[in-house]
């Protein structure tokens, strides 16, 4: 019987089925799944990984582990982390190719594109005044995994989009700088997801508070105020031209 039942004053126990996504889950949500796992001996975990949403209403999970939200009025939702989106580039690229003042000018500059489902190629998306507004990117580089995208932002190739989650300690390292701080993206929160209608056990419940409580305070917040002002104004052509 279902260890969910009222007035069940035991440890979780029983099967727990979780999805999240390849490189978040490989390298933050297994090494908790490990500590959860010391905790609750009597819960059998089975943890997969994938890059894509799965379907979580035909069964095969009990939840699934992902940023920003999944529009299924199936699926009910917690979020565990706020996690905003920023542009950003090294110092070395704003030096040499300038920092954009509009978001208009990043259709001039190299941008490090990362592809993520099915997300149109080299579409950005911003928002102005509760809108959703897009501008077409473009930039030698791309790649759908997002550790080597901001591996290729830090050695100076590009301006890219990636979450406060990724960048927070390289901003305040000063080897990534903001840019275009004030302008609002589509944020990357982190969620879990489950079925609606199904009836959430205790071993579910327990790994959901679990996670709540490990994401607390999981960085210290990005300062947009900490982005530099740029120095001179070249565009990309221009300081190609001078190669």
């Amino acid at each position: 019987m279902e260890e969910a039942i009222s007035g069940a004053k035991r440890d979780p126990q029983g099967l727990l089925r979780i999805n999240a996504t390849l490189g978040f889950g490989r390298t933050t949500i297994a090494p908790l799944v490990s500590e959860f796992a010391k905790r609750f001996p009597s819960v059998e975990v089975q943890f997969e990984v994938t890059d894509r949403p799965v379907d979580l209403i035909e069964g095969a999970f009990d939840m699934a582990i992902r940023f920003g939200e999944l529009p299924d009025s199936r699926l009910s939702a917690r979020r565990i982390m706020s996690n905003r989106r920023f542009l950003c580039a090294s110092p070395k690229y704003l030096e040499k190719y300038g920092t954009p003042e509009r978001v208009e000018d990043l259709a001039d500059h190299r941008c490090i594109i990362h592809r993520q489902n099915d997300d149109a190629y080299g579409v950005w998306r911003y928002i102005v005044n509760d809108h959703t507004e897009a501008i077409k990117v473009k930039g030698a580089l791309s790649s759908n995994d997002g550790d080597i995208v901001l591996r290729w932002a830090l050695e100076g190739h590009g301006i890219l989009i990636r979450s406060e989650w990724d960048l927070a300690k390289y901003v305040q390292s000063g080897r990534l700088s903001l840019v275009l701080p004030n302008t609002v993206l589509p944020s990357a929160d982190l969620f879990v997801y489950y079925p609606r209608q199904k009836n959430q056990t205790a071993r579910a419940r327990a790994f959901i508070d679990f996670l709540v409580s490990r994401f607390q305070a999981p960085f210290t917040p990005v300062k947009a105020a900490s982005e530099p002002r740029e120095k001179k104004r070249r565009t990309p052509r221009q300081a190609a031209s001078s190669e």
